[in-house]
């Protein structure tokens, strides 16, 4: 059994260190929402008074929050109150200068570090099946990913410091761009008279297969599993998506990589936020498109 502090449970960090409680973990949970923290308890948690608390009597310290700026904070807090030699995995998604930063913060007190956000939304980290970028050296690595397994799916070693955060902007601009491309087939598809079901039949076993459509489809009927069965209640709500577009925007301006579609991805995403639809899941796009949102 091995002492961790989960320091952020939110949609994410609840059901993620829940699976590390039913692992046989203990977890010292800390969050500064009440509601959050009555959840964690439920879940099995051992709720502290603060994110020091947590961190001075654990081995492993896991943040799950919404910015690099309050990862940097918090590591700025607890960091010096952790035993030295603690691994700290940060799971939020953040830019990538953060989270290089974060690791220099976490070598500075002689600590090892992972930055290992993550991929598979709320449906992944309830059951379990989340895939983690790991970024960090190869001995921090072999230490965090026994902690990651019973919350995963796949973890993946993508290389040092920031590497995991660079994966994973990555991966979500692929997956805004294409649940844009796949709710303007539908959309074309309903103007030219083809039924939902016939345009999943043929896209999903020829070249126009992919995750957008044959995991999280955006029209309801072909992916039981999709939230267009539910009304698009989130599973990773369209807030987030936009997030995580700006965050490769911002890395691809301080690369130099040219990322049209990213842009234009980011444009329609915030078009769709703005009318009031950053609660909705990110495959609701579609009604965007078809000039209903």
């Amino acid at each position: 059994m091995t002492t961790i502090a989960f320091i952020g449970l939110g949609n994410m960090g609840n059901p993620m260190a829940a699976n590390l409680v039913k692992a046989g973990h203990k977890v010292l949970g800390f969050d500064l929402v009440p509601a959050s923290l009555e959840t964690a308890k439920a879940h099995g948690l051992d709720i502290v008074a603060s994110a020091g608390a947590a961190a001075e009597n654990a081995d492993v310290v896991i943040t799950m929050l919404p910015a690099g700026k309050h990862v940097l904070s918090v590591y700025s807090d607890i960091v010096g109150k952790a035993r030295k030699g603690t691994l700290f995995i940060d799971s939020s998604t953040i830019d990538v200068d953060s989270a290089r930063k974060a690791h220099s913060v976490a070598a500075a007190y002689g600590m090892l570090s992972v930055d290992a956000p993550v991929s598979g939304g709320v449906g992944g980290a309830e059951a379990g099946t989340l895939t983690f970028m790991a970024g960090g050296a190869k001995d921090a690595f072999d230490k965090a990913e026994p902690i990651l397994q019973p919350m995963a799916g796949r973890i993946v070693h993508c290389g040092e410091g920031g590497a995991g955060q660079a994966a994973k902007i990555c991966n979500n601009m692929i997956l805004g761009i294409s649940m844009i491309g796949v709710g303007e087939a539908f959309v074309l598809a309903e103007k030219l008279g083809l039924s939902h079901q016939a345009l999943f039949d043929v896209a999903s076993t020829s070249s126009g297969q992919c995750w957008s459509l044959t995991t999280y489809c955006p029209v309801p009927g072909p992916v039981p599993n999709s939230p267009a069965n539910r009304d698009y209640k989130p599973g990773f709500a369209a807030a987030l998506m936009l997030k995580d577009l700006k965050l490769s925007q911002e890395a691809a301006q301080a690369s130099g990589a040219v990322t049209p579609l990213g842009a234009e991805a980011t444009q329609l995403y915030a078009l769709f936020n703005q009318q009031g639809h950053a609660g909705t899941d990110f495959s609701g796009i579609i009604n965007f498109l078809r000039g209903k949102a």
